[in-house]
């Protein structure tokens, strides 16, 4: 069976961060589940991820960054290029695939098994099958709105969601900062 992946959005503006994602699971042509949690609270509750691949590797990626975390005293950059590494060199990490995006208060990063630590331009980062639908419908939000955070989120993969087969409308936002709450 092939796995299709899915759509996890990120989104940080006017001090709120909002992590995103569908909650469809896909094997070849059909779906298996609608409500996969694809989004989660590291650190704490002071960072946030959500994942596009495998959800065993992901969830175990997860645990590994958590404690790289932990050690740099909740300086993501340092924890996250630290992760990347080890990612990339040890023999058991390098063999899981999942993307993740990482975010806190004030920096986002896009972590991959090939050793890729992206910073975007942008306050906006997405991944999985409907990621370049949900990007670019966040991008424009963001530019030509005034949306919060979630909303952004919320309404982008929603979009993608009409779009990407592979992506549903069942979508999980949590949120970190300025008049945060969860849905």
């Amino acid at each position: 069976m092939t796995r299709r992946s899915t759509t996890v959005l990120a989104v940080i503006r006017d001090g709120q961060v909002a992590v995103g994602a569908d909650g469809q699971i896909t094997f070849d042509d059909t779906v298996v589940k609608h409500t996969a949690r694809k989004v989660r609270r590291l650190a704490g509750g002071q960072v946030l991820a959500g994942f596009a691949g495998a959800v065993a590797d992901a969830l175990t990626l997860l645990e590994q960054l958590e404690r790289i975390h932990e050690r740099h005293r909740g300086n993501l950059e340092r924890s996250v290029v630290e992760f990347a590494r080890q990612w990339r060199q040890d023999r058991m990490l390098r063999r899981l695939e999942a993307f993740l995006i990482v975010v806190d208060t004030s920096r986002m990063f896009l972590l991959s098994g090939a050793g890729d630590v992206i910073e975007p331009e942008e306050p906006i980062l997405a991944v999985g099958s409907g990621g370049a639908y949900a990007l670019a419908a966040a991008r424009a939000l963001y530019r030509h709105t005034d949306l919060s955070a979630e909303a952004i989120v919320r309404e982008s993969i929603q979009i993608a969601s009409e779009i990407c087969i592979y992506t549903n409308d069942q979508i999980q936002v949590l949120t970190l900062g300025a008049s945060s709450h969860d849905a």
